[in-house]
């Protein structure tokens, strides 16, 4: 009998986006899949839109009645969950159909995590010209050449554990409530008991719902500056900060300025702006205001306002 593999999907107003992923889900091949859809908040009617594929699919739906946040959403997810493989899966990943037997797969050996990085999809916006599509490989290309003692911080949308693991390891911290980190956490925690983290290039995924404007992005990037601060405080390690170099030393004194409202108004100005200017030099002005607003978030975490 093959491994059963869970597939937890945290979401919120996904309504959307779920679709593509529960259809991919059923085309998977040559493995027992189980899909847990956890539904944050049910805001856009998620719940009766995923209703129609429990007829073509193994699929649980948790309902919490109010948003409680992603770290949350996945220990739910994680608690309902029946399989030996499980999964952790954003609902807007539409995954090959050999998606959940390469993770069962890469658990049939000795004990370790499993990555597959995403690939952004992104619309034609004039962030994603700009500084998306460059971010986007630049940062899997780092996260491919990542040495073994620093692949858990890779740890993001697309990873599994069997659940021995997981039972090993214990829930994502739900006190990472804002955007970002809890899965840094989670591959740290991983990494501290002694588990290796595999990337698996095979397991790399189209990712559908990136950041696409620079006013996403900058106050993205003020959110995961302050979840970096509670990351390095929890774990007692040293607080991070801009190199010593001119563009380190521009960044900090940006950072110093902005507040989570100003890097947004920056970003705004930025997207009627950057498609105007050459790319070389619309790259730079957005990953200015990127770091600007990551390291002004880190200074000022308590000024952190919506959620995502």
């Amino acid at each position: 009998m093959a491994v059963l593999t869970s597939v937890v999907v945290p979401s919120r107003g996904g309504a959307a986006r779920l679709p593509r992923l529960l259809d991919a889900l059923v085309a998977q091949r040559d493995a027992a899949v189980e899909a847990v859809v956890v539904v944050d908040g049910d805001v856009d009617g998620s719940a009766a839109t995923v209703a129609p594929w429990r007829d073509r699919l193994d699929l649980t739906v948790v309902v919490l009645p109010e948003n409680r946040g992603r770290p949350a959403a996945l220990n739910a997810g994680f608690a309902a969950a029946r399989g030996d493989v499980l999964v952790r899966c954003d609902d807007d990943l539409d995954p090959a159909p050999d998606f959940a037997l390469r993770h069962a797969t890469g658990h049939a050996g000795a004990t370790a995590g499993v990555v597959g990085l995403v690939r952004n999809v992104f619309p034609a916006t004039p962030y994603a010209r700009a500084y998306g599509h460059h971010w986007d490989a630049l940062q899997r290309e780092h996260a491919y050449a990542a040495s073994p003692a620093t692949r858990w911080r890779h740890w993001a949308a697309n990873a599994s554990v069997t659940r021995e693991t997981w039972q090993r390891i214990g829930p994502y911290d739900e006190g990472f409530r804002r955007y970002g980190w809890e899965d840094v956490d989670w591959g740290y925690r991983l990494h501290l008991a002694g588990i290796p983290v595999v990337i698996d290039p095979a397991l790399e995924t189209p990712h559908h719902l990136a950041a696409v404007t620079c006013e996403e992005r900058a106050r993205r990037a003020f959110h995961s500056g302050a979840a970096r601060l509670r990351f390095e405080r929890k774990h007692d390690l040293p607080t991070s900060t801009a190199p010593d170099s001119a563009w380190g030393r521009a960044v900090e004194r940006a950072a110093a300025y902005l507040t989570e409202e100003r890097a947004a108004a920056w970003g705004r100005r930025l997207d009627r702006r950057v498609g105007r200017v050459p790319a070389p030099l619309a790259r730079k002005i957005v990953a200015f205001l990127v770091e600007s607003a990551s390291a002004a978030g880190h200074r000022r975490p308590e000024g952190v306002g919506t959620t995502f």
